[in-house]
């Protein structure tokens, strides 16, 4: 589930948790970054009505925690390649983790996390199991500490090569070997990621009032249909409901 507080302003990705709000779906979101190399982003928030909400492809992976009547649910989750509406529950506090791009959890294979996520099973006292050890959930402000345990533990890593070929970098390897570097740590192809970034970045344009031309020639797609359908599939939004600030219907 990536969710959006503010239907003007590109979250999770903002990579983390993000998506349009919907019927009487609002967030506020609380953020900050830590000292990992391995984390984009911490944010929490928390639902008041149950609802529906857009939620917009990501290309990163993240870890959730949702707590509601007592009990918390922990849940990694992986790249989402296309717009879905999701449901929201009334009074559920949200903590979320989003991963650096190419940083993901060994244990569990991306075909199992791309679309959707894998629960963590559920420990005794609010804990959770992942890898052989039941971990405390953690809170807004000891994420870091989590954090590096999990990356001390091997259960979180980033793929180098990855990341350097997301940065820009010459990557020598193959174009064969480093697709294949690609599906194991992301889940996506390298072409699929770049699609999803570019209209993310699309977005971001359009969100700041800049003119759909313009974003078509900044963002490098070809024209202006071809920007519209990308953001259809991303982002569930049209370049207009975007400049208008509206979500789907």
């Amino acid at each position: 589930m990536n969710v959006q507080g503010d239907c003007n302003e590109n979250r999770r990705g903002r990579q983390g948790e993000q998506g349009l709000p919907h019927d009487n779906v609002t967030f506020e979101f609380d953020e900050r970054t830590i000292n990992s190399p391995l984390v984009a982003l911490v944010w929490h928030t928390r639902s008041e009505g149950a609802g529906t909400f857009i939620s917009q492809a990501v290309s990163n992976w993240e870890i959730v925690f949702e707590q509601r009547e007592g009990r918390v649910r922990a849940v990694v989750r992986g790249p989402e390649t296309r717009a879905t509406r999701a449901d929201v529950p009334a009074d559920t506090v949200f903590l979320g983790i989003t991963f650096a791009p190419g940083a993901f959890v060994p244990a569990l294979p991306p075909q199992q996390v791309v679309d959707g996520g894998v629960v963590l099973p559920e420990a005794a006292a609010g804990r959770f199991w992942l890898g052989s050890r039941a971990w405390q959930t953690p809170d807004f402000e000891n994420a870091d500490t989590f954090v590096a345990q999990l990356v001390r533990r091997g259960l979180l890593i980033r793929d180098p090569l990855v990341a350097a070929a997301l940065r820009g970098e010459r990557v020598e390897r193959t174009p064969r070997t480093l697709q294949r570097r690609f599906r194991q740590t992301t889940g996506l192809t390298q072409g699929l990621l770049f699609q999803i970034e570019r209209a993310r970045q699309a977005a971001a344009l359009l969100e700041q009032g800049t003119p759909i031309l313009d974003t078509v020639e900044l963002a490098g797609f070809a024209d202006q249909p071809h920007l519209t359908r990308a953001l259809r599939r991303f982002t569930g939004r049209t370049p207009g409901e975007i400049l208008g600030g509206s979500a789907a219907p």
